[in-house]
């Protein structure tokens, strides 16, 4: 092979990386400061102000227009959820909350979280074409968004670098009512205090992902929850991206995916 040809190789291969990383990182949504999010305060188990809802979001049949986004990795409403070692779903408290991904969080030693609402027509039009490709029998057009983004937050009690980066996103059109859960990177499962290891982030009592009405009976619970194996969530789908879960949350409907039916990749 010629040097040229060589030469040429090499610079197609750089290409395709770019290109391929790029498409990693499309998988959240824009955020942070310059995007004009609010910050979340540097406060163990704190939580956001509270939030009026400027659409009011429908959540398992009930209509609501406050929200909070709380540093534990839950979007909560009406009420402020600190817990910080999470429970299965259905809660027996009944509190109405989505858990991108529910663990002790302690951005104090690390991280921040973030969020927004909006009406921008680029970001609406990007969340529209996501939406009714996973969705393409419910033609969707998205008129508001609520963005949160966990980005690169620590876990209580850590005495490492680990740092995980997640994302919700809330959206309507006034009729429909979705939620999209975006996960880049998921490097700790558990805080000291879930008696989970202080160097490894890793044990105890690991993180939960999933949806609770507050009716005891509409619940989900993202596979893998409180097990070693939600670390792996950036790998799972219910959509067939991997890194990414969506649901229709106004009207029950929940495209799940069979914990059985998983592949050794860990998505369908």
């Amino acid at each position: 092979m010629s040097p040229t040809s060589v030469f040429f190789l090499l610079i197609l291969g750089s290409m395709v990386d770019t290109k391929t990383s790029s498409e990693k990182e499309s998988l959240l949504y824009p955020y942070g400061p310059h995007q004009g999010d609010k910050t979340n305060p540097k406060h163990d188990d704190g939580t956001s102000e509270e939030i009026a809802l400027s659409a009011p979001f429908t959540f398992y049949g009930k209509s609501y227009q406050t929200a909070f986004v709380n540093n534990n990795g839950v979007i909560s409403f009406d009420e402020p959820v600190r817990q910080y070692t999470p429970d299965p779903f259905p809660l027996a408290d009944g509190r109405p909350f989505v858990a991108p991904y529910w663990g002790d969080v302690d951005n104090v030693l690390g991280g921040d979280i973030f969020y927004r609402q909006t009406t921008d027509p680029t970001l609406l039009a990007d969340i529209s074409q996501d939406i009714t490709q996973y969705f393409p029998k419910s033609p969707f057009t998205a008129t508001w968004a609520l963005v949160a983004t966990w980005d690169h937050v620590a876990y209580y009690g850590s005495t490492s670098q680990k740092g995980n980066t997640f994302q919700a996103v809330l959206t309507s059109d006034s009729k429909m009512f979705y939620i999209i859960l975006n996960y880049w990177d998921i490097q700790w499962t558990t805080g000291a205090a879930s008696d989970g290891d202080a160097e490894t982030g890793l044990g105890g009592t690991p993180a939960h992902a999933g949806f609770n009405s507050g009716d005891d009976t509409n619940f989900y619970n993202i596979p893998g929850s409180q097990t070693d194996a939600i670390i792996n969530i950036t790998t799972t789908s219910n959509v067939k991206v991997p890194g990414r879960w969506v649901f229709r949350v106004d009207d029950f409907q929940v495209t799940g995916v069979d914990p059985a039916k998983l592949n050794n990749d860990c998505w369908l």
